[in-house]
């Protein structure tokens, strides 16, 4: 039996503990073969000394990440708890920030395939993201829009997504063409109002330097100088991904994000987004992301959530 005893320098001890202790928790019980106790800035652990070692090297971590940021959250205590090689470190422990928000907000990508779904942005105009809901791809995605706006590496935004009803009928929906549309908009609309002020959004709506649009609307369109995303691809249809993607024009990027187990399309016709990940895969240039139900930055319970159903699924 070995012994490990780690002293916390240099940072707030607060900070690595967490509220009720839930960081310390988690750390707890990821090493099960270990008894790991804390008393203020003392860290003290029994148990095999490779796992020792292992325990010493993640504390290490995540005092360094603490230091250099001076904040850390549980989806960064997650990340470096699951670290599995240097270039995975390196990602976690880049803070980059994306987007500084409404009231100064800081925003940037939580989790390791997050990161990776921005560096993949950065060297392949078309993106394709994809994975289950609450991984946060659409907000990245939007984060990068605005980014790139900002950075006038593109002079307008167009965000756009098939208007299929998620499994229930509208029915009627009052007022004009706007007014019908923004349900279906709205998820775009709440990530645009942390990043950009309500004044400023509106303007830049209004002369058209951000168009919200359904995905109806693209057809016959060429796509110049603009940082494009298509939200809910699983939606669409072959003729309408096929259209979408060949709207592309010069100096643009493209984000297409979608999860293929939350198709609201009739039974009888197959997912755009599904055929499209097939048919380009071998395309160089088009680069592929995909999340998991590790990435949900929602709730920690929808992790469970999308963990259980996609067991059920696979019965």
């Amino acid at each position: 039996m070995y012994e490990l005893n780690y002293e916390l320098k240099d940072i707030e001890v607060k900070q690595f503990y967490g509220i009720q202790n839930q960081y310390f928790n988690l750390l707890k019980s990821s090493f099960p073969t270990l008894k790991i106790t804390g008393r203020d800035n003392f860290i003290f652990a029994m148990g095999n000394s490779e796992a020792l070692a292992v325990l010493q090297e993640k504390l290490d971590d995540i005092v360094t990440f603490i230091s250099n940021n001076n904040s850390i959250d549980l989806k960064d205590i997650e990340s470096i708890l699951k670290l599995r090689d240097e270039s995975e470190k390196q990602l976690v422990f880049d803070s980059d920030i994306l987007v500084k928000g409404v009231g100064g907000k800081i925003i940037k990508a939580k989790t390791i395939n997050l990161k990776k779904l921005v560096r993949v942005s950065e060297k392949s105009d078309m993106v394709f993201a994809i994975g289950p809901a609450g991984t946060g791809k659409t907000y990245t995605s939007v984060a990068l829009a605005v980014r790139a706006l900002k950075d006038k590496q593109v002079k307008r935004i167009i965000l756009t997504r098939p208007a299929v009803e998620a499994g229930e009928s509208l029915g009627f929906l009052p007022g004009d063409m706007k007014d019908k549309l923004d349900p279906y908009m709205q998820p775009l609309y709440d990530a645009l109002r942390d990043m950009i002020p309500v004044e400023k959004l509106e303007n830049y709506i209004e002369k058209k330097v951000i168009e919200i649009a359904p995905l109806a609307f693209m057809r016959g369109r060429t796509l110049d100088e603009a940082f494009v995303i298509l939200d809910e691809a699983q939606n669409t249809t072959h003729s309408q991904m096929k259209m979408f993607l060949t709207r592309m024009g010069m100096n643009a990027k493209f984000i297409i994000t979608g999860d293929p187990s939350q198709i609201d399309l009739p039974k009888n016709q197959q997912s755009g987004l599904k055929e499209a990940m097939s048919i380009l895969k071998n395309i160089n240039e088009i680069g592929f992301v995909h999340l998991t139900h590790e990435d949900v930055v929602r709730h920690p319970v929808v992790k469970k959530i999308i963990q259980a159903y996609a067991e059920e699924e696979k019965k």
